[in-house]
C-alpha cells in the first residue's frame, strides 16, 4: 500500500504541486490585498490541478518516456496509462470542484484552466505553442484567486506568473538532450525582468517586495546562468527544477508587494517545507 502511494506521489510530482498553491493567494491578494476565507479551498483546487496535468503528462508521454525516461512510474510499470488517465480526470474533477464551492466567479475560470491543462498536456506540449499555453495555464491560475471584486488589479501579477512559466517550460524541453546558451541566457533574462516587475508599483511596501524579488533571483538564477555557461542536459534539468521551484518566491513577492503579511508568511513557510521535499527527493522529475 506505501509503495502504490509513492507511486502515484512520483506520478503527480507532489513536492511541486506545493508551487502551484501561491497562485490564487497572488489573485486575492492583489485584486483585494487579502487572501480571504477562500484562500484554504482555491489553494488546494491549484495544486489538484497542477498534479492532474502532471498525470496526463505522463499518460501523453508514455510512449516517449519509454525510451528517454524508463524510469518514470508508467515504463517502468508501476502506474498503467488507464491508471494515470483516471488520476488526471480524477483530480480535475475535484479541481473544479473546489473551485466552484469557493466562489462560481472562479469555478468558471477553473474549467477554463481545467481545459488549457488537457490541451497542454494532450495537444500543446511538443509544439512551439506549448509554453504559450502552458503560462496561460498559471496566468488562469491566478485569475481564479483574483475572481471577484478588483480582479482588474490582479492582471499584471498574473502576466508575471506567465511570463515566467513560459520561460522556464522553454528551457524545460532542453532536459534529455541539452538547451542552448542563447535560451538559457533568455531565461536569466526573464527571470531579472520579472523580478523588476514584481516591485514595480509596490508603493509603500517597496521593502517586502525587493526582498521577496531578491529571494526569487536567488533560487532562479544561479541555475539558469550556470546552464547558459554549459547548456547540458544535466545543467538544463538543473535550471528547470530551480525555475520550477522559484515559482513559490516569486509568488511571495508578488503577495508582499501588497502589504498582505499573514499570506506573505505562509508563502515563506511553503519555501521552507518545498526546499526539504526537494532534498529528500532531489532526483525525482519536476516537469
Amino acid at each position: 500500500m506505501t509503495g502504490r502511494l509513492t507511486d502515484l506521489l512520483d506520478l503527480v510530482r507532489a513536492p511541486a504541486a506545493l508551487t502551484a498553491i501561491g497562485d490564487t493567494v497572488v489573485g486575492a491578494t492583489n485584486a483585494r490585498g487579502r487572501a480571504g476565507v477562500s484562500a484554504l479551498p482555491l489553494s488546494t483546487s491549484s495544486a489538484c490541478l497542477y498534479a492532474a496535468g502532471m498525470a496526463l503528462n505522463d499518460y501523453a508521454d508514455a510512449d516517449l518516456d519509454a525510451v528517454e525516461r524508463p524510469e518514470r512510474p508508467i515504463p517502468s510499470g508501476r502506474i498503467s496509462r488507464d491508471t494515470a488517465l483516471k488520476v488526471g480526470a480524477g483530480l480535475t474533477a475535484a479541481g473544479v470542484g473546489l473551485a466552484f464551492a469557493s466562489r462560481r466567479s472562479s469555478g468558471w475560470i477553473s474549467l477554463a484552466l481545467a481545459a488549457s491543462i488537457w490541451t497542454y498536456d494532450l495537444v500543446a506540449k511538443p509544439t512551439r505553442f506549448g509554453p504559450v499555453v502552458m503560462a496561460v495555464c498559471r496566468g488562469l491560475d491566478v485569475m481564479m484567486g483574483a475572481a471577484g471584486p478588483g480582479w482588474r488589479r490582479a492582471i499584471v501579477p498574473a502576466i508575471i506568473v506567465a511570463a515566467h512559466t513560459a520561460s522556464l517550460t522553454v528551457i524545460a524541453r532542453g532536459e534529455v538532450n541539452g538547451t542552448t546558451s542563447a535560451t538559457a541566457g533568455a531565461t536569466a533574462a526573464a527571470s531579472v525582468g520579472a523580478a523588476a516587475a514584481s516591485v514595480a508599483g509596490a508603493g509603500p511596501h517597496t521593502t517586502a517586495a525587493l526582498l521577496g524579488g531578491a529571494g526569487y533571483l536567488a533560487a532562479a538564477l544561479p541555475s539558469q546562468v550556470a546552464a547558459a555557461r554549459q547548456p547540458d542536459a544535466e545543467h538544463a534539468r538543473s535550471a528547470a527544477r530551480a525555475s520550477i521551484h522559484a515559482m513559490v518566491p516569486l509568488q511571495t513577492a508578488l503577495v508582499a508587494r501588497t502589504g498582505a503579511v499573514v499570506p506573505t508568511a505562509v508563502l515563506i513557510a511553503v519555501q521552507a517545507a518545498g526546499r526539504v521535499l526537494a532534498r529528500l527527493r532531489s532526483k525525482g522529475d519536476v516537469t
